[in-house]
């Protein structure tokens, strides 16, 4: 059984020997079109044995990979060394760790196992992910303390309470899971993925498709469609909720002092801890259909954590008012999370009409030259009042607020979103006009911070105030003469 270090150390230890069950399952699981092509070729031969050498040399190479991984904690880095036909050693800088994950799967969690990552906030994929798969469940806690020990030595010397909830899952928050397209997605996956297989193909002529052929003829095209479209969207919804639950229910976000936890999932099961400190803000995500129904996706801000997916993600989509109060308790600004936005004038709101009704003119002119049917206009109507309400919506979220240390800054309507930066993270500006902005006089601000997506924009402020807002925000702005000179360029 692998020892989990209580200090630094040289020694290299191995992972759990319960692996041993795990990996030869999923080599299993990753090689199944080898085995079905093993199968084939064993049948057209009337050699069997094909198939046993290719499940048992399967086998034996995720046996191996327990006996190849190892990994080591040392003072000053960690390092993980793995490969069975070619051997790699992964090194992280302890210094560099901004947070450390958890997940167990369903296999994982019957035999006590869980995958840990460690995260330094850079880009890792594949191979370059270091991830101990697996360590003893009852060992991470541990493990963890280790890998963030600044962080959890802060919180122990300040006799934090043993942790104080934030959030907590509610069954009530699967109402906003059908408004994402998550169900849609998966159904159009699946349908691509049958055709890919040929199955389309080979149901062109089967009676399958005359007998529905025959049932769409009998019943009339408009109500066939009708009924597989309804179908389609109670299967979507169906999906939506089930990958929901499966994925956030029991979702807890709880803060130690300056370590925040979270964790979510019921057969995944995904643990998350950050360190506090490298909190700089957060983003409010308000897709069309999720804001109608009062709810708001939370994404953290912080350095060494990437700033759009699963690794950011604090709340799922929840009711607005849960997912401000989370967020003004991590930055104790509520005047940044929800607090009166400046316009952006008169401009920048002419650019939304226009860029927003330039489709339905140009479909009008098109309908007027060709003289098109009653029934087009009607459908040309009902798409311009759809683009004036968004051209509206847009208008209105169009905002930013700058002061106290933050920057806030909200734009768009379909996917709406609310960033709130603090000042003192933020390392760089940028101030950038097309010529269409130049005509108009307006400006997008960039500000560069090293957490979450690294660039945050300020769209068509006036150009008069682009860098008076930069200076606000970052007082070190108004005494660099070369961003003056740089103003003066643009």
């Amino acid at each position: 059984m692998s020892e989990l270090p209580d200090a630094p150390t040289e020694v290299w230890h191995r992972l759990s020997p319960r692996m041993l069950l795990v990996h030869p399952v999923h080599e299993v699981m990753r090689q199944i079109p080898v085995i079905v092509g093993s199968l084939v070729l064993g049948s057209a031969t009337g050699n069997p044995a094909v198939v046993v050498m290719v499940v048992a040399a399967t086998v034996a190479y995720g046996a191996a990979r327990w006996f190849t991984t190892t990994y080591r904690i040392g003072p000053s880095d960690v390092q993980l060394r793995t490969g069975v036909l070619q051997r790699k050693v992964i090194s992280v800088p302890r210094n560099r760790i901004r947070s450390v994950s958890t997940e167990a799967r369903l296999l994982h969690r019957l035999l006590g196992l869980t995958v840990l990552r460690v995260s330094t906030g850079q880009e890792a994929s594949g191979d370059a992910v270091f991830a101990l798969d697996a360590v003893q469940a009852e060992e991470v806690p541990r493990l963890r303390a280790i890998l963030l020990a600044d962080s959890l030595a802060v919180a122990e010397e300040e006799q934090a309470p043993a942790g104080r909830v934030l959030a907590r899952w509610d069954p009530s928050w699967l109402r906003y899971s059908p408004l994402s397209f998550t169900g849609l997605a998966m159904i159009a996956a699946a349908v691509g993925l049958v055709y890919q297989m040929g199955v389309g193909a080979a149901l062109q002529d089967s009676d399958v498709a005359r007998s529905g052929v025959d049932v769409a003829e009998r019943f009339g095209v408009a109500a066939t469609v009708a009924v597989v479209a309804v179908g389609v969207l109670l299967a979507s919804v169906v999906l939506s909720v089930l990958q929901s639950l499966l994925s956030y229910g029991n979702l807890v976000l709880r803060r130690d002092a300056d370590v925040l936890h979270l964790r979510l999932g019921l057969l995944r099961v995904r643990e998350h801890t950050f360190d506090m400190r490298r909190l700089r803000g957060g983003t409010l995500r308000e897709p069309l259909l999720v804001r109608l129904f009062g709810g708001a996706r939370l994404d953290a801000v912080m350095t060494g954590v990437g700033g759009v997916g699963e690794a950011s993600l604090l709340l799922p989509p929840c009711p607005r008012a849960t997912a401000e109060a989370v967020l003004t308790d991590l930055i104790e600004r509520p005047e940044v999370v929800s607090g009166p936005l400046r316009a952006h004038g008169p401009a920048a709101t002419r650019r939304r009409w226009v860029r927003a009704m330039a489709l339905p003119v140009v479909i009008a002119v098109v309908l007027a030259v060709i003289s098109a049917p009653m029934w087009a206009w009607v459908l040309c109507a009902l798409l311009a009042v759809c683009c004036a309400l968004l051209a509206h919506d847009r208008s209105r979220s169009l905002g930013h607020r700058v002061g106290d240390g933050w920057l806030v800054a909200r734009t768009g309507s379909l996917q709406r979103r609310r960033d709130c930066i603090e000042a003192s993270g933020i390392i760089g500006w940028t101030v950038r006009q097309t010529l269409m902005q130049r005509r108009v006089g307006v400006a997008t601000l960039i500000a560069a911070t090293a957490a979450g997506v690294k660039r945050y924009q300020v769209i068509d402020v006036p150009a008069e105030l682009a860098w008076s807002i930069a200076s606000e925000a970052s007082p070190w702005v108004a005494d660099n003469k070369w961003a003056r000179v740089g103003s003066d360029l643009r």
